[in-house]
């Protein structure tokens, strides 16, 4: 069979995974990266078992959580500091990690190069075509039996090939920061503080540093403010004093954002990511998903040699669990930062009883073991190439 040829554009986590499970299959693959250089913006991520999986299947797992911690609980306070979620975002087969973005980039990065993929930085991709072409600023057009984008929230890729829908602005966002780890921090654990509509994370994320999120409403302006008002972060959680104080002063705030599309997928072209489905970071699944689903993607155009069949299949495979998960992170999002603070008991009730729920501890977790269990049925050999022509 003739080497197949894929160009990718964005070299973040999505289209770096999908560039190097791709190369590991026996395509010859290229990445445009319109920076000078390689790099993650960001401070911590979570990495649930559908993305360990697949960085596991690609090599990346050992650098990319070396100097990660591995979480057993994830517990969630009320204004009264009452504990109202315990560990229902995990069960007993659904591993955790917390590592720095930049961490997990740079094992990406590594293990593409390592596949041979090639990595060309100055290279701004302005749109694409559904015949397999990339369009590249200045006019140069760069031909594939298959283009990606995985090119972010405003994919040039997407727009170009009419499949945009709807980006949403959810009107609340968080500031993400690193912090020095002191003993008293906490270990294995992630906590996360709710008031009002305010919501404050503490999760360890190295052995020497520690990944906070401080999250509100668009329209609440000293919540967003920079530099930093500790003294008003600190009224609304006066607990967590020692952690705000040691918050950076230069905090920036970003919005959250919804992706919607009428199709992931194009004739030759495909769309991966914050490209395809943007979602706020409610659930942890985001990054995650971005991985998953770039890593699937190569699997399934090794099981069917025809491409755009094959990117229908996989379109038909992932979209539905990628879509649930977006609603739900959205769900949690309007209920942390839209609930009326005078029914706030009736807030913490409804988390602590839907906590309980096993059928709704399946719903919201669904990306994760839906996903671990795709991985897992390609790491044991399932998948036998078959052409459909």
């Amino acid at each position: 069979m003739t080497e197949r040829t894929a160009e990718v554009a964005g070299a973040g986590l999505a289209g770096l995974t999908v560039a190097t499970a791709l190369a590991q299959r026996g395509w010859q693959v290229r990445v445009h990266e319109r920076g000078s250089a390689l790099r993650e913006i960001g401070a911590g991520i979570f990495l649930w078992e559908n993305a360990l999986r697949a960085i596991e299947s690609i090599g990346a797992f050992d650098e990319a959580t070396r100097r990660g911690e591995a979480i057993r609980s994830w517990k969630l306070y009320d204004e009264r500091g009452r504990c109202i979620q315990d560990d229902w975002m995990k069960s007993e087969d659904t591993r955790l990690y917390t590592v720095l973005r930049t961490d997990l980039h740079g094992a990406l990065a590594n293990a593409a190069r390592d596949a041979g993929v090639e990595i060309l930085t100055r290279s701004n991709v302005v749109g694409a075509h559904e015949d397999g072409r990339l369009v590249i600023d200045g006019g140069e057009s760069v031909s594939a039996d298959l283009v990606i984008g995985a090119d972010g929230v405003f994919s040039p890729v997407r727009r170009a090939l009419g499949l945009d829908l709807e980006v949403r602005d959810l009107r609340d966002g968080c500031s993400r920061h690193l912090i020095p780890r002191l003993p008293h921090d906490p270990v294995n654990n992630t906590l996360e503080y709710w008031n009002g509509a305010r919501r404050v994370g503490v999760v360890p994320v190295t052995p020497d540093q520690v990944y906070v999120y401080l999250c509100c409403p668009s329209g609440d302006l000293a919540g967003r403010r920079t530099p930093l008002d500790r003294g008003s972060w600190k009224a609304s959680f006066p607990q967590l004093a020692s952690i705000i104080d040691r918050i950076p002063e230069d905090a920036r705030w970003a919005s959250f954002s919804d992706v919607r599309c009428h199709s992931w997928v194009k004739g030759r072209a495909a769309i991966v990511g914050d490209a395809s489905n943007a979602m706020s970071p409610n659930l942890g699944q985001a990054a995650c998903l971005a991985i998953t689903n770039g890593y699937l993607l190569a699997q399934v155009l090794r099981e069917i040699e025809s491409i755009p069949d094959g990117l229908l299949e996989w379109q038909r495979r992932q979209r539905p669990v990628t879509n649930a998960t977006q609603r739900y992170s959205r769900l949690y999002g309007r209920v942390g930062t839209r609930w009326p603070r005078p029914a706030a008991d009736l807030r913490s009730a409804l988390v602590k009883t839907a906590g309980r729920s096993r059928r709704w501890q399946e719903r919201v977790n669904q990306a994760a073991h839906a996903g671990a269990q795709a991985v897992r049925a390609v790491s044991d050999g399932a998948g036998t190439p078959r052409n459909t022509n």
